[in-house]
């Protein structure tokens, strides 16, 4: 491994600044855990409101300028209550107050204005934040067909004949208006005129810089370098890493840690690239969910049906698969995905690499094969993947929701036979598990209903559920096997499945 380069000098101050609006602002003498959200209502900027104070309801949203796949920048929103503000060193954000004045709205404003999509407008500037990013989204193109303000909902429901994605405002909630006039000013807008944020847009973002700050309250030290993170993880191993901060920002906000050293490394380029290969495809562990699914598209089915059901799109701006494997969490969506995919996960410290199956890396509740002086550096996924694939995620909301459990299947049917079979589940033990009697069920079988049935009463006896405010085990239990009765009936017409 290479030299790690120049750390900070612990005794120095790098002096954190960001651009708000226009202007260049200094960190100032703020605590090192202070939130984003919490920086800007001490200085003035009150738009963004807290309202669960953990990346549920977008009332803090804000924008930041991020650095496009084509070497210019795009406007992404994201929940200024969980990411620290230190970690925003060096980057340009905008706050609702930045995108228009009472007496020049933005045409976001403009149109939430005109469709009265505020009544008591707590949730107004986060709502007009995320409608923003998507009016300034370059490819937002006319959809004809769509549902126009006012009408009924039509064939494409959460589309709008301006191209407006809906779920651009998954994560903002709204307790008084009500969602039609929003949805109406949202599908109300033009096209972005060629203005200051369009033209923003031609150049890159501004790189992520080394950042060290310390404070009573801690210390954040942001690495530039691969070898500069694994040698401060490998002198201080109990230092909590961060890339897209969506996971430790609700330890900060709920329950308050504070931890002596927070490691951001969402900036490292060998966390930050995506290979897609012939045999497999290497996806760097700070790449946000929002960024894979953009890059790799359908060319991992599972994979992109996992995404649009994680979080919200203000989470997902920032929240990546690093973090998601990081936590340990029995219930995280992605581990049972990636069981199906039979991933590897790259650990890297300052000894080296090593690779382990995700079937390997969960231990028990919250506790993984990952050292303390290790970080994740990858996943790997190989190819080609199996013919049939689903995502049933069971919660009680369709979107923005933690899953009570979460099934993911890959399967390989050929001429009506199954070849291969891999389902990983979540939710329904201590650990993210592969169904392994199911699957050996399943293996070498006839695809039809009555080998269908019987790997259902099989798969409803994989785990051990138990009963938490979320779901009853019997209830876990049921959506087991109710999950592959489902699939079968979604995919036992298909022609690439059938003899």
């Amino acid at each position: 491994m290479s030299n790690p380069g120049p750390l900070p000098d612990p005794l120095v101050d790098t002096d954190p600044t960001v651009t708000v609006n226009g202007t260049v602002r200094h960190f100032g003498q703020s605590p090192a855990h202070t939130t984003a959200l919490e920086w800007l209502r001490v200085n003035g900027l009150t738009g963004a409101k807290e309202g669960c104070a953990e990346g549920e309801c977008g009332a803090c949203a804000i924008l930041m300028a991020q650095t496009d796949r084509a070497g210019g920048a795009r406007w992404g929103a994201l929940t200024s209550c969980l990411v620290p503000m230190a970690a925003l060193d060096g980057q340009e954000l905008v706050t609702a107050e930045g995108l228009g004045t009472p007496s020049k709205l933005h045409p976001v404003q403009a149109a939430m204005a005109a469709a009265g999509g505020s009544q008591c407008g707590y949730c107004t500037p986060g709502f007009v934040c995320s409608m923003a990013a998507e009016f300034y989204r370059s490819d937002r193109q006319p959809v004809s067909g769509a549902t126009a303000p006012g009408e009924p909902v039509g064939a494409h429901p959460e589309t709008g004949p301006n191209g407006f994605d809906l779920h651009t405002l998954s994560g903002n909630l709204c307790r008084c208006t009500g969602y039609r006039p929003i949805r109406d000013a949202a599908f109300s807008l033009p096209m972005a005129d060629d203005d200051a944020f369009s033209r923003r847009r031609l150049t890159s973002a501004p790189e992520f810089r080394s950042t060290f700050l310390e404070r009573d309250d801690g210390i954040f030290i942001r690495a530039t370098t691969l070898p500069q993170a694994v040698t401060l993880l490998a002198e201080n191993p109990g230092a909590v890493l961060v890339a897209g901060s969506t996971d430790w920002g609700v330890e900060v906000t709920i329950r308050a840690k504070r931890a002596p050293l927070v490691i951001a490394i969402e900036s490292i380029p060998e966390l930050n690239v995506i290979h897609r290969g012939n045999t497999e495809i290497e996806i760097g562990a700070a790449v946000p969910l929002s960024q894979i699914e953009a890059v790799l598209g359908d060319r991992v089915p599972l994979l992109a049906q996992l995404i649009p059901q994680f979080a919200s799109r203000l989470i997902r701006n920032r929240a990546t698969l690093g973090g998601n494997l990081g936590t340990g969490s029995p219930i995280g969506d992605s581990p049972p995905v990636l069981l199906a995919l039979e991933a590897q996960i790259v650990l890297v410290s300052a000894m080296g690499e090593r690779v382990l199956p995700v079937a390997e890396y969960f231990t028990g509740y919250r506790a993984t094969l990952k050292r303390a002086d290790e970080l994740i550096k990858s996943v790997r996924i190989p190819l080609p993947g199996s013919n049939v694939t689903a995502f049933h995620k069971i919660t009680k909301r369709r979107f923005d929701d933690i899953s009570s459990v979460a099934v993911a299947f890959s399967l390989q049917i050929d001429e009506g036979v199954i070849t291969t079979a891999r389902i990983g589940l979540g939710g329904v033990a201590p650990t993210p598990l592969r169904a392994r009697a199911t699957e050996a069920v399943l293996t070498g079988q006839l695809w039809n209903r009555e080998t269908v049935r019987h790997a259902a009463a099989i798969l409803e006896s994989e785990g051990t559920p138990m009963d938490d405010h979320r779901a009853s085990s019997r209830y876990r239990t049921l959506m087991l096997s109710g999950a592959l009765l489902k699939l079968y009936a979604q995919n036992s017409a298909s022609p690439e499945v059938s003899s």
